[in-house]
């Protein structure tokens, strides 16, 4: 047997160092690829599983946690547990990118169903963000989102129209927003701020993305700006909960050590 990580053979090593729980999250991961099984795949139960390894059910429950919150597997009450979907993962700290060029970065494909594309008045909202005079001209663009052909997330975003004037006649379905900025237009964002919070999945929201109303959608709100400082683009994403994955580089620099990174508000916690 090897003496370190999880035995050979399918079995828990007893004589390993690793705890037991982390052996048999490497045994299931294994056994999941081993048996070429799929997302939505059935996998044994809590009972099984104990009698399969030989491990307490309490070793099950916390391999079974760990798994699922590194989406590995999805846990239905009262069903079972599946193979999980692969959830798409987006950056959120360090590079200012969009969905589009994060995808392309991890292999996958994202295709745009461009559904509003047009000159409109801002509202108090947009123009507050933007820094424009109410009623003053932006470009409202609205697209769902697909990602392997699947509905990810569907995005509202605002930019001022002297910014970019003829965008709302522009190609999006397959297309980067942010290159057609910066190689038609020479606008070329500089920095941003983004943040997430949950919501419960209401229509006609739900009926775009596929999920059942009250499912989990995670929001982005983000606001960019260019070298000068001026606002060039607000947009909302809301993310089906059940593909989205935000990954958070972290960096601790001793003139900032005092701000705060979580702001807690009466309806819950938001990024600050």
């Amino acid at each position: 047997m090897s003496s370190g990580g999880a035995a050979d053979g399918g079995r828990i090593d007893r004589t390993s160092a690793l705890p037991y729980y982390h052996q048999l999250k490497q045994l299931l991961v294994g056994e999941i690829a081993r048996r070429g099984l799929q997302p939505g795949d059935l996998l044994p139960g809590d009972n099984a599983l104990c009698e399969t390894y030989d491990v307490s059910r309490t070793v099950v429950r916390q391999a079974l946690t760990e798994l699922e919150f590194e989406g590995v597997i999805e846990r239905v009450k009262g069903k079972g547990t599946y193979v999980a979907r692969p959830k798409t993962a987006e950056g959120l700290v360090q590079s200012l990118t969009g969905l589009f060029e994060d995808v392309a970065a991890r292999g996958a494909h994202l295709r745009s169903e461009v559904r509003t594309l047009k000159v409109v008045p801002a509202d108090s909202q947009v123009a507050a963000d933007l820094q424009l005079a109410p009623d003053a001209p932006v470009v409202l663009l609205e697209r769902l989102r697909f990602v392997e052909g699947q509905p990810w997330v569907l995005t509202v975003t605002h930019l001022p129209y002297d910014l970019a004037p003829g965008l709302e006649h522009e190609d999006l379905t397959d297309r980067s927003l942010y290159a057609v900025l910066e190689q038609t237009y020479g606008v070329r964002l500089a920095r941003g701020r983004r943040s997430v919070e949950a919501m419960v999945g209401r229509p006609p929201l739900t009926g775009a993305l596929g999920i059942a109303v009250g499912a989990p959608v995670l929001v982005l709100r983000s606001l960019s700006v260019d070298a000068g400082g001026r606002p060039v683009e607000s947009f909302v994403a809301y993310h089906r909960g059940d593909r989205s994955r935000f990954e958070v580089d972290l960096v601790r620099e001793p003139s900032l050590a005092s701000r705060p990174s979580m702001i807690v508000t009466e309806t819950g916690v938001t990024s600050g």
